[in-house]
């Protein structure tokens, strides 16, 4: 490994945007995140932990036929209402915990408005986003980049996965590492990064597979 915690690769910055136009090219643009506001955005980087977007779009539907998809509205929530809302997400105790945390931070610390968040540097949102318990890097970052519209590149599994079988990083490197390729490599660009996350995303869930399926894969032979 080197010293920022990713492989000496040659040519790094032209390797990286070659596979985005690689992946680009195949998926086209995904238009991701899926969501009417902000706060609908904050909430299914929440709910998705441990499940698939078909899951939490079920969920959120739910939320939304009840009248319940506002910062408020669920802050004023039990705790065991809320858990039977978000039932089809699975793991519905544990998120209904999380969820009236991450509401409980948004009215109590920020009026009931996640937008008066976007006042504060990115590292200041996102310490503020991990004090809150049950929310992780991921989901912090997720939140960042797709809600607040904020440049940070979000790591997940899919990823990780990708790189490492490309050769990028290896097994062993963890999230601020594999965080760092993408900030000391590419271009601080909002969009970009939306984009390139999410295409990690469709080829992840298609073809990079835990058993992959590489003969059919848009980055067979890269």
């Amino acid at each position: 490994m080197a010293e920022k915690g990713y492989l000496k690769v040659p040519k790094l910055k032209k390797r990286l945007l070659m596979l985005y136009d690689r992946l680009y090219q195949y998926f086209g643009p995904q238009y991701w995140w899926p969501g009417d506001s902000p706060f609908e955005v904050a909430i299914g980087a929440i709910l998705t932990q441990n499940t698939n977007w078909q899951n939490v779009q079920k969920t959120i539907d739910n939320l939304k036929k009840h009248k319940m998809l506002s910062p408020k509205t669920i802050y004023n929530l039990s705790i065991e209402r809320l858990a039977d809302l978000i039932r089809p997400s699975g793991y519905y105790n544990i998120k209904a915990k999380r969820l009236k945390n991450f509401v409980s931070f948004i009215v109590e610390s920020h009026s009931g408005s996640l937008m008066n968040l976007k006042k504060y540097e990115i590292q200041n949102i996102r310490k503020s986003l991990l004090s809150i318990s049950g929310v992780g890097k991921e989901t912090a970052d997720s939140i960042i980049l797709y809600a607040l519209d904020k440049p940070i590149f979000v790591i997940d599994a899919y990823t990780k996965r990708v790189l490492s079988r490309h050769g990028i990083i290896n097994n062993l490197s963890n999230y601020d590492e594999c965080q760092a390729l993408f900030h000391d490599n590419l271009d601080n660009n909002l969009e970009f990064y939306k984009e390139y996350h999410a295409l990690f995303v469709m080829v992840g869930k298609h073809y990079c597979k835990p058993k992959p399926n590489c003969n059919n894969c848009p980055l067979r032979g890269f």
